[in-house]
């Protein structure tokens, strides 16, 4: 019986190593707290006046804890059968999983392409502290009584 228990203890300790591996392979951290709770999204715009516009109004409604516009975008694209190629501004988005909807109407409400380009990833590893910080400003949105209600969460 003692042999059995030293040999199953054995087991779960490679268990234990082979699992941390494949997270760490993944690029996944077993104590990541936020993993998957954010996302950034990106979002490109005819210029810079336009990409400053929707990135004020996405801090102030809350959808957002940071935009980063990034000038000198060189977009190729097919648009109604013709290839265009266009100079645009990338916007990169960092927010909360959850408002992504939220986020992407109110893109799509003030946007001028007709078409607009709003693509999201999940954030599967960040360094905790701005994680924190960004779970302050972008308030979770619970929908309470027939009324939406924001909800911060604050840890």
């Amino acid at each position: 019986m003692k042999h059995q228990i030293q040999h199953l203890l054995l087991m779960l300790s490679v268990l234990s190593i082979a699992t941390k591996r494949v997270y760490s392979t993944m690029g996944c951290s077993g104590n990541q707290p936020f993993q998957g709770v954010f996302s950034v999204s990106y979002v490109t715009a005819p210029n810079d006046d336009v990409a400053k516009k929707l990135a004020e109004g996405l801090v102030k409604e809350k959808l957002a804890g940071c935009v980063n516009i990034v000038p000198g975008v060189h977009s190729i694209y097919e648009w109604k059968g013709e290839i265009q190629k266009d100079s645009e501004v990338l916007m990169v988005i960092k927010s909360r999983t959850s408002r992504l909807d939220e986020l992407t109407k109110y893109v799509r409400e003030n946007h001028p392409y007709e078409v607009c380009e709003v693509i999201s990833t999940p954030i599967q590893h960040g360094n905790e502290p701005y994680l924190k910080w960004l779970d302050g400003i972008v308030p979770e949105k619970k929908f309470h009584g027939g009324h939406f209600q924001v909800r911060y969460v604050i840890l």
